[in-house]
């Protein structure tokens, strides 16, 4: 089986969160074969029922590979074309998990040793393989994580920030709103507020931004609401600690503010020789809490088809991440 074969067949199986049990019984497989070859050992470690991290080690870890196996819904099978392997979770991140191996594979047969795979569940919703990774660190000094960066070594990645706007108000029939509040009102009245929050600047990052992804309310045209919610999602150049300070003000008397989950940005390790971006996404690192080393960010493919009906990987980012992923492990051990 090449690369291409092996991407096709990660992203036949649907992963969709928290479904990664069968696509993490297929790496278990595939990489106890390889680990017999080469004087390797595998483990599943579980996270959740049904669902188990995946290591890999040959020797003690000095560098860690790393991904997640889960995707985005809806699932769809894949295809390929001259250029492209298509599909869910074709860069993010099957691609990236059939290139971490082929390099692990050409590093290990070459008698590298202190290497490891550490596959992990749930990154599209809360990171809980992350997390529960961080928990039971194994001594790695370095983690190469891979997301969809075009194969350039990313500077640094924005964090997230979820809140949810809850609006309270008071039913009555819609012919005489003052027997009535209506929560709707009271929402977008702290939503508008929230759009005026200044948002943070980075000189690598660049700035924050703010996405209104849901908004829901009432019962009826005719009935003034009693109810109103909001979703918001900031996209995190610092801490986000100003952010959710203004946001808690700007509903103060409006509504409520309900933080869902924060992860902050995070500045990354840079090597020379390698091409550099910046990252607007969040990824599993800062879940990782440096239990498994100095992160390193970097992957095939583009985020900017990732997560869309025309996801797609192109097939010379794959084979030039295989080299890629080779020649930071040799640098890494080095260090």
């Amino acid at each position: 089986m090449n690369a291409f074969e092996l991407t096709r067949a990660l992203i036949d199986i649907d992963s969709v969160t928290p479904n990664e049990e069968q696509v993490g019984d297929y790496l278990f497989d595939y990489l106890s074969k390889l680990a017999a070859r080469t004087n390797g050992r595998v483990e599943k470690i579980q996270v959740e029922p049904q669902r188990n991290n995946i290591l890999a080690t040959w020797g003690d870890p000095i560098v860690t590979l790393s991904t997640h196996i889960d995707t985005v819904p809806p699932y769809f099978d894949s295809r390929e074309d001259d250029t492209h392997i298509w599909g869910r979770g074709a860069c993010d991140t099957k691609g990236i998990i059939s290139s971490m191996i082929f390099a692990t594979e050409a590093l290990v047969t070459s008698s590298v040793r202190g290497v490891a795979l550490l596959f992990v569940v749930g990154e599209e919703r809360n990171s809980a393989g992350a997390i529960h990774a961080a928990k039971n660190g194994r001594g790695s000094k370095f983690i190469i994580n891979g997301e969809p960066t075009e194969n350039k070594l990313a500077l640094g990645s924005k964090g997230a920030l979820r809140f949810e706007i809850i609006a309270s108000g008071r039913m009555a029939h819609s012919a005489y709103p003052h027997l009535g509040e209506s929560a709707i009102e009271k929402l977008l009245d702290a939503l508008a507020k929230i759009r005026r929050i200044p948002m943070p600047k980075d000189p690598i990052l660049g700035a924050s931004t703010m996405n209104i992804g849901t908004i829901k309310g009432g019962r009826a045209p005719n009935v003034i609401p009693d109810d109103a919610r909001a979703e918001l999602f900031f996209r995190l150049v610092d801490s986000g600690d100003s952010l959710k300070a203004a946001t808690y003000e700007a509903v103060r008397g409006l509504a409520e503010a309900k933080e869902v989950l924060t992860i902050p940005a995070i500045h990354l390790g840079n090597m020379e020789g390698f091409e550099t971006a910046v990252m607007a996404y969040t990824t599993d690192i800062p879940a990782f809490e440096g239990a498994w080393g100095q992160p390193y960010l970097i992957g095939p493919g583009s985020i900017h088809v990732a997560h869309t009906s025309e996801e797609r990987i192109p097939k010379a980012e794959i084979t030039e991440a295989i080299d890629i992923y080779q020649r930071l492990v040799r640098r890494l051990i080095q260090a």
